[in-house]
């Protein structure tokens, strides 16, 4: 490729991953989203990662949707292949074992939208901008967007949002819980480093086990659950970092993970 279309930044274990189409206001497009399933992969089996965030480059956008000129001509069953290809990708981004977190900055719309529904969570510069605006075009939201939409705002915001393509800011996409935190497009980095040490104070496999903990039992019954989460709690004695943590707590120090 003759452009990195995914520029890649490695700080202590956290991986930043930006989308480097900033010419097309960052939208997907197969080739990019080929791209990040490779580098997605190459994390998934990476020993050291603590967490991968995601944004785009550039100041307009951290992704504008689909690549409309892309999707404009497809036929129905190169249409399902396109999704299908997306919502594999963004499957592996939400199952990763560590938190992966969205940087929204500027749009945020269709595909963009549904690509930070995959991540954890999400955090917001002031002037981001969110939807899922594809009735506009004919069409529904295919990356996920029906899905995971609903599980993060609730089934009737998702349809107002679904249904009358709008969009909504920074302001009321904290309001309805699309993300957890807006900030000045300039604190972004502060973020960045903020959460480095939080995570890096952290002992590793017990945030993964948090992380595993809760998205499987989000498919459970309360009961099933509970069970999963006293059987990873226990696991959690059998390693290094229980009574490094614990030791470090009692003796006043900062542990060593």
């Amino acid at each position: 490729m003759s452009e990195q279309l995914i520029e890649v930044v490695d700080q202590a274990g956290i991986v930043t991953l930006t989308i480097n189409r900033p010419k097309a206001l960052n939208a997907l497009n197969s080739a990019v989203l080929t791209e990040l399933d490779r580098l997605l992969g190459e994390l998934q089996a990476r020993e050291g990662l603590r967490a991968v965030l995601i944004t785009g480059a550039g100041e307009k956008a951290f992704v504008a949707g689909a690549d409309i000129a892309e999707m404009r001509d497809k036929t129905p069953e190169e249409a399902r292949c396109f999704a299908r290809q997306a919502l594999a990708t963004f499957k592996r981004l939400e199952t990763l074992p560590v938190p992966t977190v969205a940087l929204v900055n500027g749009f945020c719309l269709g595909g963009g939208c549904e690509l930070a529904l995959a991540c954890d969570w999400a955090v917001a510069s002031d002037n981001a901008i969110f939807g899922q605006p594809e009735v506009l075009l004919g069409v529904i939201p295919g990356f996920g967007g029906t899905q995971r939409l609903p599980r993060r705002v609730g089934p009737s915001m998702a349809l107002d949002l679904c249904t009358t393509g709008r969009k909504v800011d920074a302001a009321e996409a904290l309001r309805i819980g699309l993300v957890n935190r807006v900030m000045a497009q300039s604190e972004l980095p502060a973020y960045v480093e903020e959460l480095t040490k939080q995570l890096g104070g952290n002992g590793p496999a017990a945030v993964r086990a948090a992380k595993q903990a809760i998205h499987d039992g989000m498919d459970q019954d309360l009961e099933s659950a509970l069970a999963l989460e006293t059987s990873l709690f226990a696991l959690c004695f059998a390693g290094d970092e229980q009574p490094e943590g614990m030791s470090a707590f009692v003796d006043k120090r900062k542990p060593n993970f």
